[in-house]
C-alpha cells in the first residue's frame, strides 16, 4: 500500500511541475504555488525530485523560502496580491453581475490576500 501511494505523490509532483511550468509562460496562472505542491509531493515520493525542485535555479530559491522560512519577500507579497486583485477585478467585470458571485469572489481574494500577508516577510532573497 505504502508504494501505491508514493506511486500517486510522483505523478502528483508532475502534474504540478506541468502547472507550474505553464504557470510560468501563462499570464494571470501562478506557478511558484505549483512547484511548492510538487516538492511537497516528491519528498512522499522521490528524493531525486525533491532535490532537483528545491535546488532549481530558478524557482528554488522560492520554494525554499516558503518551506523552510514559511515566507516570501516583501516584493513579491506586493506582486502576488496586485495580480490576484486584478484577476479578481478582470473576472467580476467580464464574467457575472450576480451578488452573490461577486461575494464568493471578493472573499477568496481577501482570504488569499490575508494568507499572504501573514506570512514572514523575508527582508534578504537568499538563504
Amino acid at each position: 500500500m505504502r508504494r501505491f501511494y508514493k506511486s500517486i505523490f510522483f505523478v502528483f509532483g508532475w502534474l504540478c511541475v506541468g502547472l507550474g511550468i505553464l504557470g510560468a509562460i501563462l499570464p494571470l496562472m501562478p506557478s511558484t504555488v505549483f512547484f511548492i505542491l510538487a516538492a511537497w509531493a516528491f519528498a512522499r515520493s522521490s528524493e531525486k525530485f525533491y532535490a532537483r525542485v528545491i535546488n532549481d535555479p530558478y524557482i528554488g530559491i522560492h520554494v525554499r523560502n516558503y518551506l523552510e522560512k514559511r515566507g516570501m519577500p516583501l516584493r513579491a507579497k506586493f506582486i502576488s496580491i496586485v495580480m490576484l486583485l486584478i484577476t479578481i477585478a478582470v473576472s467580476i467585470y467580464f464574467t457575472t453581475r450576480k451578488p452573490f458571485a461577486i461575494v464568493i469572489l471578493l472573499s477568496v481574494a481577501f482570504g488569499v490576500a490575508g494568507y499572504i500577508i501573514s506570512l514572514h516577510t523575508i527582508r534578504k532573497n537568499t538563504l
